[in-house]
């Protein structure tokens, strides 16, 4: 079983879904909720890292309200998460507290992820957050999420958030023990899937659709968010979150629910999608020790530019370009063209003392950097 390539994970997303959450819908599940915080406390006592993405925040607020039935509504779905993302904060940091953990709230929307200079932002802070020891916990912010923006369900911002963060494992807490060859609830034949490849076409027929009047997503979108991960090297496993002990033996390598692989290595992965999908903004070109940098391994420091050429922003996907003029390499700039042009040929020391602050001491880290053949 390569159920254990979780056990080598080191750093996880792990998603609870609102049925969960709120124990169907009867409000905030506080036993549950203290014993996820109990189990991920003994994985960062193993030096794991690890978020949360944790729905719920609707259906807090709709049992805070009385109401029974989810809205359609885009307003009261709004003033719904608005009222329950106070409970489900309060619970969390409570939870976490008791194990000497503090928590930190992140509220995310499509466009955060789909912007360059918010996605760099966002991932900043969130390595930032789990450097110091910090759990974050994410939800979509349904506060101000339109249909033209929202994720759709928070299955899908696990995966988004495991891809930001580049996680080795996505772990998906749902009521349901798993994915099945069909739905065990209508076909007595059906048996639980151990194993499979993420992305395999399969298992969109074996998830059906429909999820819980609670909840928005269902089997199927827990197949797509492991696809989507799958995308940036992460494992992802759905499992029941009424097991006992789920996310630690998951952790630790045991067969639990449903792992779904990937067959490509994160780095990999990433370096392909800089490769491949981004329109470039702009160009930097470098000096010969730059270049030598590069093909070390290592990242990118402003003391090796010699020009800036193009007007971006920071996040913007840009060139590096050697002495010759050919483009050795392509990457995400951690600073804006005017910023660039003032650091550059100094050293990272410097880089306060020009700019009056630094976000970064390099201009390109490795990790947002492939190397052209």
């Amino acid at each position: 079983m390569t159920a254990t390539r979780l056990a080598t994970a080191k750093r996880l997303v792990v998603k609870v879904g609102s049925a969960l959450v709120t124990n169907n819908g009867a409000g905030l599940d506080l036993a549950a909720i203290r014993d996820w915080a109990r189990q991920i406390a003994a994985l960062r006592q193993q030096g794991k890292e690890v978020v949360m993405v944790s729905s719920g925040a609707i259906a807090c607020g709709m049992q805070r309200l009385g109401w029974k039935k989810r809205p359609h509504s885009v307003h009261e779905l709004q003033a719904a998460a608005a009222v329950g993302q106070m409970g489900l904060v309060q619970v969390y940091e409570g939870a976490f507290s008791q194990h000497g953990l503090h928590t930190a709230q992140i509220l995310l929307t499509h466009e955060d992820l789909s912007d360059r200079k918010r996605y760099l932002n966002a991932r900043t802070t969130l390595t930032t957050l789990l450097g110091l020891g910090v759990v974050p916990i994410i939800n979509e912010n349904d506060t101000v999420v339109t249909d033209e923006i929202k994720f759709g369900d928070n299955d899908t911002l696990g995966a988004l958030v495991a891809n930001l963060v580049v996680a080795d494992a996505l772990v998906i807490l749902t009521d349901q023990q798993g994915l099945y060859t069909a739905d065990p609830r209508k076909d007595s034949a059906a048996t639980l899937v151990s194993e499979a490849t993420a992305g395999d076409p399969k298992l969109e027929g074996m998830a059906g659709g429909a999820g819980t009047s609670i909840g928005k997503g269902g089997m199927i979108t827990k197949v797509l968010a492991a696809k989507r991960a799958a995308r940036s090297g992460a494992h992802t496993a759905i499992a029941s979150g009424h097991v006992a002990d789920a996310i630690v033996r998951l952790a630790g390598g045991e067969s639990v629910g449903t792992l779904l692989t990937s067959d490509t290595p994160p780095l990999t992965a990433r370096k392909q999608w800089l490769a491949d999908h981004l329109q470039l903004a702009g160009r930097l070109v470098l000096d010969a020790g730059a270049v030598r940098a590069l093909e070390q391994g290592r990242s990118l420091l402003p003391i090796g530019v010699i020009a800036v050429e193009g007007e971006f922003e920071r996040g913007a996907a840009v060139a590096c370009i050697g002495p010759e003029g050919q483009e050795i390499a392509r990457g995400l700039a951690n600073y804006g063209s005017g910023e660039s042009r003032l650091i550059a040929r100094k050293t990272s020391q410097e880089i306060e003392e020009v700019l009056g602050f630094v976000d970064e001491p390099e201009l390109i880290h490795r990790d947002n950097l492939i190397l052209l053949d």
